[in-house]
């Protein structure tokens, strides 16, 4: 949901006469991203897990965020061309699903089959910066295929693009420290990346979707609310 809060003030955008007016939505522009990167935050904060530092962590989340932020501005550029190939939202949302049943319920530690901890970490560190820069990416095609549909102002898009990677980084951040707090959020980011992965290929491979779309926001407000019920325990 990173990019929604943009693509509904994009028509309003559009008639905008001055740069100072589209200052003076800015700071709702941020609010709203903050609060609606959430769901994406977590599901990348939980990708993180399997390092072993919070400096690692974070340094993963930079690198991953800022190559999908790439990826994001070539799809916004070549939108015309790339969103009319189907495959590139059925892959997204399947490689979506996967990642939430590869890690749930198969979640089968390669990196201890390594040998040599220098080599492990490396090639762990090198996994966590490829999963997250294709998953935030997976997660943005719904968002940029519903901005580019309703303008075709490819600097505002871009713009909004770039306010919801760094909102989607501090909100990361935040949950990082979050998930040593609580014990199912991590499970709870992986729901939402499910979820997310079904909406998009529903959306994609129905004409008319079967359920509107805060249908699907209410199920991960709901894993949420699961994910902060239990703390860690303390021994």
């Amino acid at each position: 949901m990173d990019s929604a809060a943009i693509n509904s003030f994009i028509p309003t955008l559009d008639q905008v006469d001055s740069w100072y007016e589209i200052f003076t939505l800015l700071p709702i522009l941020i609010a709203l991203e903050l609060l609606l990167s959430a769901d994406n935050a977590v599901a990348l904060a939980s990708l993180t897990k399997s390092l072993d530092s919070s400096e690692l962590r974070s340094r993963a989340l930079n690198i991953g965020i800022t190559i999908s932020l790439l990826f994001r501005i070539v799809l916004i550029i070549l939108s015309n061309v790339l969103l009319k190939f189907i495959l590139i939202r059925v892959f997204a949302g399947f490689y979506l699903i996967y990642l939430f049943f590869s890690n749930v319920f198969l979640n089968s530690d390669v990196e201890n089959a390594e040998n040599g901890t220098y080599n492990k970490n490396n090639f762990r560190f090198l996994r966590v910066v490829a999963l997250l820069s294709i998953t935030d990416f997976a997660f943005s095609i719904d968002s940029i295929t519903t901005a580019v549909a309703i303008s075709d102002q490819y600097i505002l898009i871009i713009f909004g693009a770039v306010i919801g990677v760094l909102a989607l980084r501090f909100t990361s951040g935040v949950f990082l420290k979050l998930l040593d707090i609580f014990s199912r959020l991590e499970k709870a980011g992986y729901i939402a990346i499910l979820i997310i992965g079904i909406k998009l290929l529903l959306n994609t491979l129905i004409n008319e979707s079967i359920l509107p779309d805060y249908y699907f926001y209410c199920l991960i407000l709901l894993a949420f609310i699961w994910g902060f019920s239990k703390k860690e325990s303390k021994t």
